[in-house]
Protein backbone atom coordinates (compact mmCIF):
# COMPACT_ATOMS: atom_id res chain seq x y z
CA UNK A 1 0.00 0.00 0.00
CA UNK A 2 1.14 3.57 -0.64
CA UNK A 3 2.06 5.77 2.32
CA UNK A 4 -1.02 7.93 1.72
CA UNK A 5 -3.35 4.94 1.75
CA UNK A 6 -1.63 3.54 4.84
CA UNK A 7 -2.17 6.82 6.69
CA UNK A 8 -5.82 6.90 5.60
CA UNK A 9 -6.27 3.37 6.92
CA UNK A 10 -4.75 4.44 10.25
CA UNK A 11 -7.17 7.40 10.41
CA UNK A 12 -10.04 4.94 10.03
CA UNK A 13 -8.55 2.89 12.87
CA UNK A 14 -8.71 5.90 15.21
CA UNK A 15 -12.25 6.86 14.18
CA UNK A 16 -13.53 3.30 14.61
CA UNK A 17 -11.64 2.72 17.85
CA UNK A 18 -13.35 5.73 19.45
CA UNK A 19 -16.70 4.63 18.03
CA UNK A 20 -17.31 1.86 20.59
CA UNK A 21 -17.24 4.17 23.60
CA UNK A 22 -19.31 6.77 21.75
CA UNK A 23 -22.00 4.19 20.91
CA UNK A 24 -21.99 2.74 24.41
CA UNK A 25 -22.42 6.15 26.00
CA UNK A 26 -25.13 7.19 23.56
CA UNK A 27 -27.18 4.03 24.12
CA UNK A 28 -28.15 5.23 27.59
CA UNK A 29 -31.93 5.55 27.50
CA UNK A 30 -32.25 4.78 23.77
CA UNK A 31 -33.29 1.33 22.41
CA UNK A 32 -30.39 -0.07 20.35
CA UNK A 33 -32.30 -0.60 17.09
CA UNK A 34 -33.83 2.87 17.30
CA UNK A 35 -30.34 4.29 17.89
CA UNK A 36 -29.17 2.44 14.79
CA UNK A 37 -32.03 3.86 12.70
CA UNK A 38 -31.16 7.37 13.88
CA UNK A 39 -27.52 6.93 12.91
CA UNK A 40 -28.23 5.85 9.36
CA UNK A 41 -30.88 8.48 8.76
CA UNK A 42 -28.11 11.01 9.41
CA UNK A 43 -25.71 9.06 7.19
CA UNK A 44 -28.14 9.01 4.26
CA UNK A 45 -29.81 12.42 4.59
CA UNK A 46 -29.20 14.90 3.10
CA UNK A 47 -26.09 13.34 1.48
CA UNK A 48 -28.14 11.09 -0.81
CA UNK A 49 -29.35 14.21 -2.66
CA UNK A 50 -25.78 15.38 -3.37
CA UNK A 51 -23.76 12.18 -3.81
CA UNK A 52 -24.16 10.36 -7.10
CA UNK A 53 -25.29 6.72 -6.93
CA UNK A 54 -22.41 4.22 -7.08
CA UNK A 55 -21.67 2.59 -10.40
CA UNK A 56 -22.78 -0.81 -9.20
CA UNK A 57 -25.90 -2.95 -9.59
CA UNK A 58 -28.61 -2.16 -7.06
CA UNK A 59 -28.38 -5.69 -5.66
CA UNK A 60 -24.72 -5.07 -4.77
CA UNK A 61 -25.53 -1.79 -3.00
CA UNK A 62 -28.39 -3.44 -1.08
CA UNK A 63 -26.20 -6.42 -0.14
CA UNK A 64 -23.44 -4.17 1.19
CA UNK A 65 -25.98 -2.20 3.20
CA UNK A 66 -27.59 -5.37 4.54
CA UNK A 67 -24.33 -6.94 5.74
CA UNK A 68 -21.85 -4.12 6.43
CA UNK A 69 -24.37 -1.72 7.96
CA UNK A 70 -27.64 -3.33 9.04
CA UNK A 71 -26.27 -6.73 10.02
CA UNK A 72 -23.02 -5.62 11.61
CA UNK A 73 -24.30 -2.65 13.57
CA UNK A 74 -27.64 -4.04 14.69
CA UNK A 75 -25.78 -6.94 16.30
CA UNK A 76 -23.06 -4.66 17.71
CA UNK A 77 -25.59 -2.29 19.25
CA UNK A 78 -27.56 -5.19 20.72
CA UNK A 79 -24.38 -6.72 22.19
CA UNK A 80 -23.48 -3.43 23.88
CA UNK A 81 -27.06 -3.09 25.10
CA UNK A 82 -26.80 -6.59 26.61
CA UNK A 83 -23.80 -5.53 28.67
CA UNK A 84 -20.73 -6.15 26.50
CA UNK A 85 -17.97 -3.74 27.69
CA UNK A 86 -17.05 -1.31 24.93
CA UNK A 87 -13.32 -2.08 25.15
CA UNK A 88 -13.85 -5.82 24.84
CA UNK A 89 -16.37 -5.25 22.02
CA UNK A 90 -13.65 -3.48 20.04
CA UNK A 91 -11.54 -6.63 20.46
CA UNK A 92 -14.05 -9.34 19.63
CA UNK A 93 -15.32 -7.55 16.53
CA UNK A 94 -11.87 -7.91 14.96
CA UNK A 95 -12.51 -11.59 14.40
CA UNK A 96 -13.88 -10.18 11.14
CA UNK A 97 -10.27 -10.11 9.89
CA UNK A 98 -10.16 -13.91 9.94
CA UNK A 99 -13.62 -14.17 8.42
CA UNK A 100 -12.73 -11.65 5.69
CA UNK A 101 -9.53 -13.41 4.61
CA UNK A 102 -11.23 -16.83 4.58
CA UNK A 103 -14.34 -15.66 2.71
CA UNK A 104 -12.23 -13.70 0.18
CA UNK A 105 -10.01 -16.73 -0.42
CA UNK A 106 -13.07 -18.91 -1.04
CA UNK A 107 -15.32 -16.48 -2.93
CA UNK A 108 -12.81 -14.27 -4.79
CA UNK A 109 -9.87 -16.70 -5.04
CA UNK A 110 -7.65 -14.09 -3.36
CA UNK A 111 -5.05 -16.29 -1.77
CA UNK A 112 -3.08 -14.44 0.93
CA UNK A 113 0.70 -14.55 0.79
CA UNK A 114 2.70 -16.54 3.30
CA UNK A 115 3.74 -13.29 5.01
CA UNK A 116 0.11 -12.19 5.33
CA UNK A 117 -0.93 -15.54 6.76
CA UNK A 118 1.84 -15.39 9.36
CA UNK A 119 0.95 -11.78 10.19
CA UNK A 120 -2.74 -12.53 10.62
CA UNK A 121 -1.93 -15.57 12.78
CA UNK A 122 0.36 -13.46 14.99
CA UNK A 123 -2.19 -10.66 15.23
CA UNK A 124 -5.02 -13.06 15.99
CA UNK A 125 -2.88 -14.74 18.65
CA UNK A 126 -2.46 -11.36 20.32
CA UNK A 127 -6.21 -10.84 20.10
CA UNK A 128 -6.73 -14.22 21.74
CA UNK A 129 -4.40 -13.29 24.59
CA UNK A 130 -6.40 -10.14 25.28
CA UNK A 131 -9.75 -11.93 25.11
CA UNK A 132 -8.45 -14.66 27.44
CA UNK A 133 -7.70 -12.00 30.03
CA UNK A 134 -11.33 -10.85 30.13
CA UNK A 135 -13.38 -13.85 29.03
CA UNK A 136 -14.13 -15.03 32.55
CA UNK A 137 -16.10 -11.89 33.41
CA UNK A 138 -18.21 -11.61 30.24
CA UNK A 139 -21.52 -13.34 29.49
CA UNK A 140 -21.58 -15.62 26.45
CA UNK A 141 -24.75 -14.22 24.83
CA UNK A 142 -23.39 -10.74 24.00
CA UNK A 143 -20.11 -12.32 22.88
CA UNK A 144 -21.96 -14.66 20.53
CA UNK A 145 -24.03 -11.77 19.17
CA UNK A 146 -20.83 -9.81 18.56
CA UNK A 147 -19.30 -12.68 16.59
CA UNK A 148 -22.35 -12.52 14.35
CA UNK A 149 -21.61 -8.82 13.83
CA UNK A 150 -18.01 -9.69 12.88
CA UNK A 151 -19.17 -12.25 10.31
CA UNK A 152 -21.66 -9.80 8.80
CA UNK A 153 -18.91 -7.15 8.47
CA UNK A 154 -16.63 -9.66 6.76
CA UNK A 155 -19.27 -10.54 4.18
CA UNK A 156 -19.77 -6.82 3.50
CA UNK A 157 -15.99 -6.41 3.06
CA UNK A 158 -15.82 -9.15 0.44
CA UNK A 159 -18.87 -7.89 -1.46
CA UNK A 160 -17.34 -4.39 -1.50
CA UNK A 161 -14.07 -5.78 -2.79
CA UNK A 162 -15.88 -7.77 -5.48
CA UNK A 163 -17.86 -4.71 -6.63
CA UNK A 164 -14.71 -2.54 -6.99
CA UNK A 165 -16.75 0.66 -6.83
CA UNK A 166 -14.50 3.68 -7.32
CA UNK A 167 -16.31 5.94 -4.83
CA UNK A 168 -16.34 4.59 -1.29
CA UNK A 169 -18.48 7.54 -0.14
CA UNK A 170 -21.25 6.79 -2.61
CA UNK A 171 -21.46 3.21 -1.39
CA UNK A 172 -21.69 4.38 2.23
CA UNK A 173 -24.44 6.92 1.53
CA UNK A 174 -26.61 4.85 -0.80
CA UNK A 175 -26.25 1.57 1.07
CA UNK A 176 -27.26 3.44 4.25
CA UNK A 177 -30.78 3.68 2.83
CA UNK A 178 -31.14 -0.05 3.54
CA UNK A 179 -30.89 0.45 7.32
CA UNK A 180 -33.36 2.98 8.83
CA UNK A 181 -36.75 1.47 7.96
CA UNK A 182 -35.99 -2.18 8.90
CA UNK A 183 -34.23 -1.20 12.12
CA UNK A 184 -37.04 1.22 13.09
CA UNK A 185 -39.71 -1.40 12.45
CA UNK A 186 -37.73 -3.96 14.44
CA UNK A 187 -37.39 -1.46 17.29
CA UNK A 188 -41.17 -1.00 17.31
CA UNK A 189 -41.68 -4.77 17.33
CA UNK A 190 -39.09 -5.51 20.04
CA UNK A 191 -39.50 -2.50 22.33
CA UNK A 192 -43.17 -1.52 21.64
CA UNK A 193 -44.28 1.81 20.08
CA UNK A 194 -44.70 3.70 23.40
CA UNK A 195 -41.11 2.96 24.43
CA UNK A 196 -39.72 3.97 21.02
CA UNK A 197 -41.65 7.22 20.73
CA UNK A 198 -40.94 8.14 24.35
CA UNK A 199 -37.22 7.68 23.68
CA UNK A 200 -37.46 9.91 20.59
CA UNK A 201 -39.29 12.58 22.55
CA UNK A 202 -36.68 12.59 25.32
CA UNK A 203 -33.38 12.31 23.47
CA UNK A 204 -30.44 13.50 25.53
CA UNK A 205 -27.70 15.77 24.21
CA UNK A 206 -25.30 12.85 24.62
CA UNK A 207 -27.45 10.63 22.37
CA UNK A 208 -27.60 13.36 19.72
CA UNK A 209 -23.84 13.97 19.78
CA UNK A 210 -23.20 10.23 19.69
CA UNK A 211 -25.45 9.89 16.65
CA UNK A 212 -23.60 12.68 14.86
CA UNK A 213 -20.19 11.13 15.58
CA UNK A 214 -21.19 7.64 14.50
CA UNK A 215 -22.86 8.97 11.35
CA UNK A 216 -20.32 11.54 10.17
CA UNK A 217 -16.95 10.40 11.55
CA UNK A 218 -17.37 6.61 11.73
CA UNK A 219 -19.68 6.06 8.74
CA UNK A 220 -19.29 8.85 6.16
CA UNK A 221 -15.58 9.44 6.69
CA UNK A 222 -14.47 6.06 8.06
CA UNK A 223 -16.40 3.77 5.73
CA UNK A 224 -15.94 6.13 2.81
CA UNK A 225 -12.17 5.65 3.12
CA UNK A 226 -12.47 1.95 3.97
CA UNK A 227 -14.65 1.04 0.98
CA UNK A 228 -12.33 2.95 -1.35
CA UNK A 229 -9.33 0.99 -0.08
CA UNK A 230 -11.27 -2.28 -0.41
CA UNK A 231 -11.93 -1.41 -4.06
CA UNK A 232 -8.21 -0.85 -4.72
CA UNK A 233 -6.46 -3.59 -2.73
CA UNK A 234 -7.17 -7.25 -1.99
CA UNK A 235 -9.30 -7.74 1.11
CA UNK A 236 -6.50 -9.67 2.85
CA UNK A 237 -4.28 -6.59 2.45
CA UNK A 238 -6.70 -4.06 3.97
CA UNK A 239 -8.64 -6.01 6.60
CA UNK A 240 -5.66 -6.64 8.97
CA UNK A 241 -5.50 -2.90 9.74
CA UNK A 242 -8.59 -3.33 11.89
CA UNK A 243 -6.53 -5.39 14.33
CA UNK A 244 -5.30 -1.98 15.53
CA UNK A 245 -8.83 -0.78 16.34
CA UNK A 246 -8.89 -2.52 19.77
CA UNK A 247 -5.80 -0.58 20.85
CA UNK A 248 -7.72 2.67 20.38
CA UNK A 249 -10.91 1.09 21.72
CA UNK A 250 -9.24 -0.07 24.94
CA UNK A 251 -7.54 3.28 25.44
CA UNK A 252 -10.80 5.18 24.92
CA UNK A 253 -12.67 2.84 27.28
CA UNK A 254 -9.95 3.34 29.88
CA UNK A 255 -9.99 7.15 29.65
CA UNK A 256 -13.76 7.63 29.35
CA UNK A 257 -15.30 4.67 31.18
CA UNK A 258 -12.57 3.60 33.57
CA UNK A 259 -11.92 0.18 31.96
CA UNK A 260 -8.29 -0.21 33.04
CA UNK A 261 -6.26 -2.44 30.67
CA UNK A 262 -4.75 -5.57 32.23
CA UNK A 263 -1.24 -6.90 31.68
CA UNK A 264 -2.66 -9.50 29.27
CA UNK A 265 -4.35 -6.76 27.26
CA UNK A 266 -1.10 -4.80 26.97
CA UNK A 267 0.90 -7.90 26.00
CA UNK A 268 -1.74 -8.96 23.52
CA UNK A 269 -1.80 -5.46 22.02
CA UNK A 270 1.96 -5.59 21.44
CA UNK A 271 1.62 -8.97 19.71
CA UNK A 272 -1.19 -7.59 17.55
CA UNK A 273 1.03 -4.69 16.46
CA UNK A 274 3.71 -7.19 15.45
CA UNK A 275 1.16 -9.08 13.39
CA UNK A 276 0.04 -5.90 11.64
CA UNK A 277 3.64 -5.04 10.78
CA UNK A 278 4.17 -8.49 9.27
CA UNK A 279 0.87 -8.67 7.38
CA UNK A 280 0.45 -5.13 6.13
CA UNK A 281 3.36 -2.75 6.61
CA UNK A 282 6.22 -4.95 5.38
CA UNK A 283 7.09 -4.51 1.67
CA UNK A 284 6.35 -7.37 -0.66
CA UNK A 285 6.42 -8.11 -4.35
CA UNK A 286 3.25 -7.57 -6.32
CA UNK A 287 1.84 -10.73 -7.80
CA UNK A 288 -0.24 -11.16 -10.91
CA UNK A 289 -3.30 -11.72 -8.76
CA UNK A 290 -2.93 -8.29 -7.13
CA UNK A 291 -3.30 -5.32 -9.47
CA UNK A 292 -1.37 -2.13 -8.98
CA UNK A 293 -3.15 0.48 -6.87
CA UNK A 294 -5.43 2.65 -8.96
CA UNK A 295 -4.52 6.30 -8.45
CA UNK A 296 -7.47 8.56 -9.20
CA UNK A 297 -7.36 12.36 -9.42
CA UNK A 298 -8.72 14.17 -6.40
CA UNK A 299 -11.90 16.16 -6.84
CA UNK A 300 -13.12 19.01 -4.69
CA UNK A 301 -16.51 19.18 -3.02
Amino acid sequence: MTLRHTLLALLVVVLWGMNFVVIDEGLEGVPPLLFLAMRFVVVALPAVFFVKPPKAPIRIVVTIGAFMSLGQFSLLYIALHLGMPSGLASLLLQVQVIFTVLIAAFALKERPTRRQIVGVVIGTTGLGVIIAGQAGSVAWLPAFVLLGAAFSWAVGNVVTRHARVSSGLSIVVWSALVVPLPSFLLALAVESPPVVFDALANLSLLAILSTLYTAVAASLIGYGIWNSLMAIYPASRVAPFTLLVPIIGLLAAWLVQGEVPTVLELVGGAVMLAGIAAAVLAPRRRTRSEPAPVVRPETSG
